[in-house]
């Protein structure tokens, strides 16, 4: 059956993945040691911002190990862009083009394997548009000189929220484009349980928000699959 064929190509290539990782364990650094960089700094420089008025968490740490997470999975994504990037420029990724595989489904491979470093429910999904992200990049400039572009373009997502304070406490532009970021949902909705409770009310705005990032972005990724020549 033919969907039994499309999971058996999604699974090869999440193998495969999986296996670069094993043979270059080194290419799994940045993922862990940049956020943690990020974390022990802000914590160390910033963690008396609990104190302020209007903070709601008595734990700076706590406040930040989800933007961490998230972090991580943003390089982890921002890898298989870059990885993708390197298939195409030694052709080994224009082999799997002319194969009968349907490209939605190559590209459901690609993006798993990146979710599936990741443990918790929104995190696997901000490593999912990390993913799709990287791919966009990797197949419209085909080289890995795109990387620096696939990595920025997922930091500063993360970074114009409530990543570092409570939406109340940012002021100016910075306060503005919080508000309208639909990743400040995601943010707030990998937050629960580290911050205060776990709630539908907090849940959903932040599923819907990346509900929607993953559809802009998924289409993007395929049309530059269908437009990618053979």
């Amino acid at each position: 059956m033919r969907w039994r064929t499309d999971i058996e190509t999604i699974a090869a290539l999440v193998r495969r993945a999986a296996n670069e990782l094993l043979r270059v364990p080194g290419a799994a650094i940045p993922g862990v040691l940049a956020p943690t960089i990020f974390f022990l700094g802000l914590t160390s420089v910033f963690g008396h911002l609990t104190l302020l008025p209007g903070f709601d968490s008595s734990s700076y740490q706590s406040f930040l190990i989800p933007i961490s997470l998230m972090q991580g999975a943003g390089f982890t994504g921002a890898a298989t862009g870059v990885n993708l990037a390197r298939d195409i420029e030694q052709g080994w990724f224009d082999r799997l083009l002319v194969s009968p595989a349907p490209r939605p489904v190559l590209l459901a491979g690609l993006v798993i394997s990146a979710s599936l470093r990741s443990p918790i429910v929104v995190v696997m999904g901000m490593g999912t548009l990390a993913a799709l992200w990287g791919c966009a990049l990797a197949l419209k400039f085909k080289s890995q000189s795109a990387a620096p572009l696939m990595q920025a373009g997922m930091f500063v997502l993360i970074l114009t929220t409530t990543a570092y304070a409570p939406l109340a406490l940012l002021t100016g532009w910075l306060h503005t484009v919080a508000k309208y970021n639909p990743a400040t949902q995601v943010v707030e909705a990998a937050r629960q349980g580290f911050v205060g409770g776990v709630t539908w009310g907090d849940t959903w705005p932040g599923l819907l928000a990346l509900a929607g990032l993953l559809a802009v972005l998924t289409a993007l990724a395929l049309r530059g699959m269908r437009r990618t020549a053979i």
